[in-house]
């Protein structure tokens, strides 16, 4: 089921709990003790830096997917630390990136820390609201893809797209009832959101169980994914659930829905909506599911969101935006769209998908 670790780091004494968080993570990894090291070390470091430069935040720290997927082989998952703040932000990154660099007097080695010990590091920055840095650790620091901030090698097989999430459980809970994930079959990349119906144990159940049938599934176009899902969510209580599937070959999105999860696609003529049909998969699936098309290019950005988010959600409209990491995206989706004046009733996971950058930067 999705462990997500979600600490709220307003004083002191949730640095530790950081720590704690990132080294049960590591578990769930498999990661070795240096690694397992890189991870704590990370979560107090951006757990801090939220104290000192943004007088707080959140700090989400689950097992992911790595952002490219391998060919040929089953990718393992990640330590992601995503460190999610309203604070003034940051007129220059570059230089905040330099160690040595701080505005509070300390000695400004957190952000340049995290970068070097982390196989994937990015950071956005605006200023007046507020600052989202993403970490990835894995098994080993050559594995993996690698953000704007480390350079990756060379690649056998070019990837089309990346992908990346966060999810955040109802009311700090141990396990979400959402869930994303992604496979790869020759050439179709498939995306898939679930969300559990209701929350708690049994909707995290649910939405592992699509998890599971969809790396069985990822060769079948999206509408013949959902049945199988639905199939096999039937011992279950079922689960709204989204399928996204670019086909590299004729450079083409089909998507596929059912129940409400939110989907958003932004093309060079703006962003539209992409509707999924009524219904629960495992319980009551439509006896048609359609299956929307459109063009991917470079200009592309695909966002899967759970009820948690509000349906009026504003896409982003920084047009910088898509050339961040794809995790990156979804925390800012999830930080910009929240508010204190609406809470929040359910668990809340967004996954996105983007193309990979023209210089091949993961």
């Amino acid at each position: 089921m999705p462990r997500v670790w979600d600490v709220p780091v307003h004083d002191s004494t949730r640095v530790r709990d950081a720590r704690v968080a990132a080294e049960g993570a590591a578990a769930l990894a498999g990661l070795d003790r240096n690694r397992t090291a890189a991870a704590a070390l990370v979560a107090t470091e951006l757990a801090t830096n939220l104290l000192k430069h943004a007088k707080g935040g959140q700090l989400l720290i689950e097992t992911v997917p790595p952002p490219v997927l391998p060919t040929g082989q089953e990718a393992t998952s990640v330590v992601q630390i995503a460190a999610i703040d309203h604070g003034p932000g940051m007129i220059d990154v570059p230089a905040a990136l330099r160690d040595g660099f701080s505005t509070a007097s300390t000695l400004g080695a957190g952000l340049g820390a995290c970068r070097r010990i982390a196989d994937d590091f990015d950071l956005h920055s605006v200023p007046g609201r507020g600052t989202v840095a993403l970490a990835r650790i894995g098994t080993t620091r050559a594995g993996g893809a690698r953000s704007r901030h480390r350079a990756a090698p060379p690649a056998p097989v070019a990837a089309a797209a990346r992908a990346g999430g966060v999810n955040i459980p109802f009311a700090g809970a141990e396990f979400s009832g959402d869930a994303w994930a992604w496979v790869r079959s020759g050439h179709r990349t498939t995306l898939m959101l679930a969300d559990g119906l209701g929350h708690g144990p049994d909707a995290a159940r649910a939405s592992s169980a699509a998890v599971e049938a969809l790396r069985r599934s990822g060769h079948l176009p999206p509408a013949e994914v959902l049945r199988y899902l639905d199939a096999e969510l039937r011992p279950t209580r079922g689960a709204a659930v989204a399928v996204a599937q670019l086909d590299t070959e004729t450079g083409r999105l089909t998507f596929s829905g059912i129940g409400n999860i939110g989907a958003r696609l932004r093309t060079g003529e703006g962003w539209r909506p992409l509707l999924s049909r009524p219904g629960i998969v495992g319980a009551h699936r439509p006896t048609t599911i359609p299956e929307h098309h459109a063009t991917w290019g470079a200009d592309c950005l695909l966002v899967l969101h759970s009820d948690g988010l509000p349906s009026r959600w504003t896409p982003p409209a920084d047009a910088c935006l898509a050339s961040f990491d794809p995790a990156v995206i979804a925390s800012v989706t999830v930080r910009d769209a929240s508010s204190s004046a609406r809470p929040v009733r359910d668990d809340t996971a967004v996954a996105v998908l983007s193309p990979v950058p023209p210089d091949g930067t993961p």
